[in-house]
This record gives C-alpha cells, structure tokens and sequence, in this order.
C-alpha cells in the first residue's frame, strides 16, 4: 500500500471536521434558544412576585422583614436551569475549540516536516553539484538552469501547500460561521502572510510574481471579492515593475 502524504493524510483527517462543527453550533443554538425562553420566563415570574411583594407590604399582610419576602421555589429553579444550560453552551464551545486546535496543531506538525525534508532535498541538491563541478560553460550554464529550475519547483511546492492549507483553514471557517464565532487565540508558530501580516483565513490569492516577498494575500486587504482572471500581481510588485520600466 502506497504511503500517503501529509497533505492527504491531513485531508483524510480534516474531512469530518466541518460535519461535526455543524452539529455542535447545531446543538448550541438550540441550548441558546432554550437558555433565552427558561430567562424571559424568569424574569416575568420574578417581576410579578416582585409585584405581589409590594402589594404585600402595602395592605400590611407582609411586613418587610417577613421570611415571605424571597422568590418561589419555581422561580429558584428557573435559575438554576438557565445556570445548566450556560454551563452546557461553554462546554461544547470548549469542545469545538479543542477539535480545531488539534487540526491546527497536526497541520503545524506536518509543515514543519515538510520544511526539514525540502531542506535535506536541497542540502543533497547542493552537495551533488559541489562533488562534480561543471567542466564547460554550458555545463555552468546548465547547472545554472537546473537550479533557477529547482528553486521554482521548490517555490512552486511551497505555494501548492499553503494553498492547500488555506482551502482547508476556508472549510473550517465555513462551518464555523454558519452559527457563531469562537475567539480562538492565533498559533504562535503559524505562518503570517499578506500586508496585514495575519494567519491564512477565508479567501486567499498568490501573486504571480515568482520573487514575491509575501506570495498570498487575503482577498479583502487587496479589494478582490472573486478569483482573478488571468495573472494578478500585488501592488508592491506592480510598483516594482514600473520602475523597472522607467530606468
């Protein structure tokens, strides 16, 4: 059986999680619905007993220091139903932020061994070209070629995985957005991208541009609502290009 890549593995992994995020932001807004119904009724029986206090007090069949003066026990219960429930809620929302954090933390695990394999690729990559030095200048420039061509395959690998990580950071997001939003804290060791210089979220383009110092951006920071036709280039690069022209 053929060994599968981390990116598949991690897809593999990952496939389940929008389903059971939905199920659990399901089961909150129903817990929520629930919560809003046991307060309002509550706070109506409160109110009325507060109302038949008073009037206790007015007519002198209560006095104010009476043991009469407290809520029912129907009332008492309400609260601590409505305590339950909030108890309910931040529980499965504790869930759900574990759940993701787990995936975040697989992904962290699988780049970081994909960035130590890539280095050992190209170490081989550079020890070979030392060990047999080029005997002829279309040896230079072939050897020349084959490295601009490696660094492209390498720059290439590296955009294929952090588009396929944020194609998979957009599905979570997606299932989360479709009930409500946890502030889940950023991953210290998560990868910044754009001008804005924030985690891989939501939609993303690469600019075209092969030197790029940044590569993905995010589309509200760069005013796109729709994948782009044809090559786009951020505007440090079209800027850079320019000048390029003008020299």
């Amino acid at each position: 059986m053929q060994e599968m890549s981390f990116t598949e593995e991690f897809q593999s992994n990952i496939e389940a999680l929008p389903n059971i995020l939905q199920r659990k932001y399901a089961l909150l807004r129903d817990l929520d619905k629930s919560l809003q119904e046991v307060q309002r009724q509550n706070e109506q029986r409160c109110e009325q007993e507060l109302a038949d206090m008073k009037r206790g007090i007015k007519s002198g069949n209560i006095t104010p220091n009476s043991s009469l003066l407290k809520f029912s026990d129907e009332a008492l219960d309400e609260q601590k139903h409505a305590i339950r429930i909030a108890d309910e809620k931040v529980s499965l929302a504790s869930q759900a932020y574990d759940l993701v954090d787990s995936h975040i933390q697989q992904l962290d695990r699988y780049l970081k061994k994909f960035d130590e394999d890539l280095r050992r690729v190209s170490e081989k990559d550079s020890m070979s070209s030392t060990v047999s030095p080029p005997s002829t200048v279309d040896n230079n420039v072939k050897a020349g070629r084959s490295g601009e061509t490696s660094n492209r395959g390498r720059k290439k690998t590296r955009l294929a995985t952090a588009n396929a990580a944020a194609s998979m950071a957009a599905s979570i997001t997606t299932a989360a957005n479709t009930s409500m939003e946890l502030d889940l804290p950023v991953d210290p060791n998560e990868p910044t991208y754009c001008f804005c210089n924030q985690v891989s979220y939501g939609e993303m383009v690469a600019c075209d541009n092969p030197d790029c110092k940044i590569e993905w951006f995010h589309y509200g920071c760069v005013g796109l609502k729709e994948q782009p036709k044809g090559k786009w280039y951020c505007s440090d690069c079209v800027g850079t290009k320019r000048r390029k022209k003008g020299k």
